[in-house]
Parts: structure tokens; C-alpha cells; sequence
């Protein structure tokens, strides 16, 4: 039997409420709809640590941070052994593997099992050799601002344009004789929100929704400042106007439409290569973007916006029952479940040494496996979920928080403060109280959540950001 192929395609900072089929009717989504229409969507897919280097080891070694102690975007090289990563194990089962675009590992340039990588460095070296094509991300915004700007290059020598052919080029190039794994990696709708013009003009005068608040996030100076940290770090929402803020979010709309457009180049050339139905297809993203909610910007947080990213499986032709496409899924799903769901598509077993924490998509399709509980940690940050109740502990001021996502999706209300639920409070806290435990991260005392780390004034928040400095000559992905 003619083994499949696999395509996996991941955008940076995409939040999960940013695709038409999700029920998103602001933006233009038309490939990922198509998407969608033809396999099965995961409604409720969450990142177990929302930044950018910890999101993708998970990816690759389908194991949780917290189980590496591996949940932020500094510190020691990325927790990936080559050989038992997705590239890794499809590598030794005859696969030729290649990364394309944004890998954000640690080394940068390790290939971590992939037999050939292009990363966005590569892409900026080009440019650099050829100015007469325009000098990218030359406008003067860093790589965490969230203010809105326009591309300094045409939507031709555009990075987003660059991945999509880069990837068509390994599809025409390839070794016919044996299976492929692709993965086409984005870099955008990460800041700077800087799409191309023709892009932004498409919701330049569009309605899009208002960045939203709850009883407990009308008030900067009254959320924990554990749940502030991050964006006061990177985006500082709460200083931006309202006409700033949803500028912003018309340019991030912008920046998803262009990577979607694109991807229409991607999926008309397999189409003419007869690619399209001996391939799986996974669409998904390492983390979202708060976008101005509960006064908010950036990542890290598990609130929906940052956590909560889009999940999306076209099977190849055969791999599920007709019935399932153009479904959704409401199983709890994560990106650990990438690798088995990889493995399962091309029809290997999960190798003997390797500890997984994911769960092969096919199965929660079918209800044979699901996730009663999910647990995220991102640094002091903690998440747990169970039903639709979800949790949130800092270890930074020792601030929670507690939704029940089905009644409240936006989460507006906040069931701590309103002194309701105490019974759901109790039992949310000794899951994680045992989830820490049991993975040994910070934030006990004497069998009881602790705070450990000291609140920062505001003074000292806006001392220490970080706007995501560069210039041309030194535009590295290590920077986002």
C-alpha cells in the first residue's frame, strides 16, 4: 500500500476565533474554510504553553512542556531528541522530511530529525542580496508591538509569499519514489501587523468586533498582575485607543487572510501535482494573540485568546468514513496530539522509548480516546480545564480566576470574584494542586498554592518590555 503523505501547516500567534467556518463571519477565510468543509475541525484545541519555543517542541516531541520543565522562550535547547521527533521517526520509516519557514528551535539551525530546513533566516539573507526587491520590515516596528502598519515589500517578495513557494518548490523537487512530510511553518499574524497593502485595504473600512471585558477586566489596575505581566512586556494593550486597538485587529486580520490566500497557491499546486488525496493535511498554530481583550495584548496567558488556537485535519482520501468531513470536534485537543496523529496518518506506530502525551486525533474523531482534563503551565502561569470549567493560578501575586466557558465563551465572568461555584473552585484547585505535584514546577507550600514570585509595579513593568527591537540587519526569528 502507497503510503500517505503529510503536510503540516502552522501559523505563529493565530488565535482560534480567526477562521469563517469557525463562525467567524468579519474575515476572509475562503482555504481554511475549504479546509474545514473537507475534513474535521477541533473546536476546543488549547497550547499547553502559549510562546513560540516551547509550543513547537511540543509540536515535535508530542510531549507537554511541563513534563520538561520546558515552558517559556529562553533557557536550555529545545527538549527534542531527532530521532523520536515527528521529521525524526518519519525520516528512519523512508519519509523525506522538510521544515519551511518559522521552526523557532533551540539552536536555531538544529534540524532536529529533518533531513533539509529553510528557516525565515534564510529568506531574510535573500533579501538582503537582493535589494531591488524591497527591504523588509522596514517601518520601525518591533517584532511584540501590536500597532498597525503596512509591508514595506510587495506581496510578491513577501515572507508569507516566500514560504508558500519555498514549499511548492520541495513539492515539484522531490524524491517520487517516497513519501513526504512537509512542514510549511508562518511566521505571520505574529507582530509587527504589517500585511501588505492590497490586504489591509480589504478591512480598512470593515467592521470588526470590539475587543471584549469581563467584571473582572474593565480595570487594568485591578486584574492580578501575574495575568498582566505578559502583555505589559510585550503589546501594552491597556495604553492603546480604542481606533488603535481595533486598527490592530484589522491588520491581524489582514496578516491571516494573506497567509490564507496564499495557501491557495499551495493547495492549487498539489492539486496539478494529484497530491491532494493521498495527503493529510493539519492546519493549526503555536498559540493566539489577545488582541486587545480584557485589556490585554500578547501571549503566555491562558486566557481563550492566547491559548485557545485553531485545529484543523484534512485526512488523506480512506483515512476516515466520508460522514466525518466538514464536521467539528469538541474533544479537549492539544498540540502533543500532532506527533500520533502524524504517526497515525502515515501508518507507524508510536517507536518503544518514546513517552507521548498526546492523543491521535483519529481517535477523539471517533470518541475511541479523549482528554478528561487538560493542564497548561507557562511559567508562573497555570491553567486547568475540565468540562467547560476553566481555571487560572499565578505563582506571580497568587491571582485566580475561574469560567464556565459553555455559559461564558468570552470570559466575562469571572466565578471567583462573584463567590459562586466554590464547590467547582474547590475541586478546580486540587487538579492542579496535584498536577503540580505530580510534574514538581513551583507554586507549593505546605500542600497548598503558593505564590513565589514578586508583583512588579507598573513603573517596573513598562522598564522592562520588550518591543522586539531590529533592523535589517540583524532580522532573526529568534526575536519573536
Amino acid at each position: 500500500m502507497t503510503k500517505k503523505n503529510i503536510i503540516l501547516i502552522t501559523t505563529d500567534q493565530q488565535r482560534f476565533d480567526t477562521i469563517a467556518a469557525a463562525g467567524n463571519k468579519h474575515i476572509n477565510t475562503p482555504h481554511l474554510n475549504w479546509l474545514a468543509d473537507e475534513g474535521v475541525l477541533f473546536s476546543r484545541c488549547y497550547t499547553d504553553a502559549p510562546v513560540c519555543i516551547a509550543a513547537r517542541a511540543t509540536i515535535m516531541n508530542g510531549q507537554h512542556g511541563y513534563v520538561n520543565d520546558f515552558t517559556l522562550n529562553y533557557g536550555r535547547p529545545s527538549p527534542i531528541e531527532s530521532s523520536l521527533s515527528v521529521p525524526g521517526i518519519l525520516t528512519a520509516n523512508g519519509y523525506q522530511t522538510r521544515a519551511q519557514g518559522k521552526m523557532h528551535f533551540n539552536p536555531n539551525r538544529k534540524n532536529y530529525g529533518f533531513e533539509h530546513m529553510e528557516i525565515l533566516e534564510d529568506y531574510y539573507r535573500g533579501m538582503e542580496k537582493n535589494p531591488e526587491k524591497g527591504i523588509p520590515s522596514d517601518h520601525g516596528l518591533g517584532q511584540n508591538e501590536m500597532e498597525a502598519a503596512i509591508s514595506t515589500v510587495s506581496e510578491s517578495n513577501s515572507l508569507t509569499r516566500w514560504t508558500v513557494e519555498r514549499s511548492a518548490d520541495f513539492l515539484e523537487t522531490r524524491d517520487e519514489s517516497r513519501p513526504f512530510f512537509l512542514w510549511t511553518s508562518f511566521a505571520k499574524p505574529h507582530p509587527p501587523f504589517d500585511p501588505c497593502l492590497s490586504y489591509w485595504l480589504l478591512y480598512q473600512n470593515a467592521d470588526v468586533p470590539s475587543p471584549v471585558c469581563g467584571n473582572w477586566s474593565h480595570d487594568p489596575s485591578k486584574i492580578s498582575t501575574g495575568f498582566l505581566e505578559s502583555s505589559r512586556a510585550l503589546g501594552f494593550a491597556e495604553r492603546l485607543t480604542r481606533k488603535q486597538l481595533l486598527d490592530a485587529k484589522k491588520a491581524y486580520y489582514a496578516c491571516i487572510t494573506q497567509v490564507d490566500y496564499n495557501l491557495g497557491i499551495l493547495f492549487a499546486r498539489m492539486r496539478e501535482l494529484s497530491l491532494l488525496d493521498n495527503t493529510t493535511i493539519i492546519f493549526t498554530s503555536d498559540h493566539g494573540e489577545m488582541l486587545g481583550d480584557h485589556n490585554l495584548a500578547a501571549k503566555q496567558v491562558f486566557f481563550e485568546g492566547s491559548a485557545h488556537v485553531p485545529m484543523i485535519i484534512r485526512p488523506a482520501k480512506g483515512l476516515i468514513d466520508d460522514s466525518l468531513k466538514g464536521t467539528a470536534c469538541d474533544s479537549l485537543a492539544c498540540l502533543a496530539d500532532i506527533l500520533p496523529t502524524c504517526l497515525h496518518a502515515a501508518g507507524l506506530k508510536v517507536p518503544k522509548g518514546l513517552k507521548i502525551n498526546g492523543i491521535n486525533l483519529f481517535d477523539q474523531i471517533t470518541g475511541k480516546n479523549k482528554r478528561p482534563v487538560f493542564f497548561g503551565t507557562c511559567g508562573h502561569l497555570h491553567c486547568v480545564i475540565e468540562g467547560y470549567y476553566k481555571y487560572l493560578w499565578t505563582g506571580m501575586g497568587g491571582g485566580e480566576l475561574l469560567f464556565n466557558l459553555k455559559n461564558d465563551p468570552c470570559e466575562q465572568c469571572d466565578l471567583v470574584g462573584e463567590g459562586i461555584e466554590s464547590k467547582t473552585l474547590e475541586k478546580m484547585r486540587a487538579l492542579l494542586i496535584e498536577h503540580i505535584k505530580k510534574t514538581g514546577v513551583k507554586g507549593l507550600k505546605n500542600g497548598k498554592l503558593h505564590s513565589y514570585l514578586r508583583e512588579p509595579s507598573l513603573r517596573e513593568s513598562r522598564a522592562n518590555c520588550w518591543p522586539g527591537f531590529h533592523t535589517k540587519k540583524q532580522v532573526l526569528e529568534v526575536l519573536h
